[in-house]
């Protein structure tokens, strides 16, 4: 069983009809007792740092999410928790990976909005990944390329488009919203 983790941010459903094309039982909660329980964790997100960090707050989500040893996957919003610092609404986030979450230069159309390709990608969720293979991004703003950075992407400039520490695996992009290429994520971090 996967939990997925809802704390008011958009884009669970999704996240959950995803899961179940690939013939994978989930469920949406807040619960901590059922998401430290669970076989593997999804903290997906469309919404607003701060609001969710206080959401996740009050509900004692983050201590539970830090202390968590079984696979867990950050999608958009979920990475940007999952890092130290975000500047949106100056917000102190989980500290699981060592980057900063910063807004895109106003150079270019804000948000990052479409289909993009991965520059350089390692690790066990790229595996069958190709050259060719592209993903669906929606965000303002973008995590810092740090050590634990695992993909890459350009928009303005380069960004950690995903990250991995121990168990903790996320990535910037929409796996769920990513056609074949987001199955294959998906069914990577199912298979881990």
């Amino acid at each position: 069983m996967i939990a997925i983790i809802d704390y008011n941010a958009g884009n669970v459903k999704s996240v959950k009809n995803a899961l179940s094309k690939l013939g994978c039982e989930s469920i949406i909660t807040d619960d901590s007792s059922i998401i430290s329980s669970a076989e593997k964790i999804i903290l997906p997100g469309v919404g607003e740092a701060s609001t969710a960090m206080r959401h996740l707050r009050d509900k004692g989500l983050d201590i539970t999410i830090k202390g968590l040893k079984q696979p867990v996957l950050g999608i958009c919003l979920g990475l940007q928790l999952m890092c130290r610092f975000s500047d949106e609404g100056m917000t102190h986030c989980l500290g699981i990976f060592n980057s900063f979450v910063r807004r895109f230069p106003p150079l270019d159309k804000i948000p990052h909005m479409g289909w993009n390709n991965l520059d350089k990608y390692s690790g066990p969720l790229f595996r069958d990944f190709g050259v060719n293979d592209n993903v669906y991004f929606v965000h303002s703003y973008f995590s810092d390329l740090c050590g634990e950075t695992t993909a890459v992407s350009n928009y303005i400039i380069p960004f950690s488009s995903a990250l991995q520490k121990d168990n903790f695996y996320a990535t910037q992009f929409h796996p769920e919203k990513s056609g074949l290429t987001g199955e294959k994520i998906l069914k990577n971090f199912i298979e881990l």
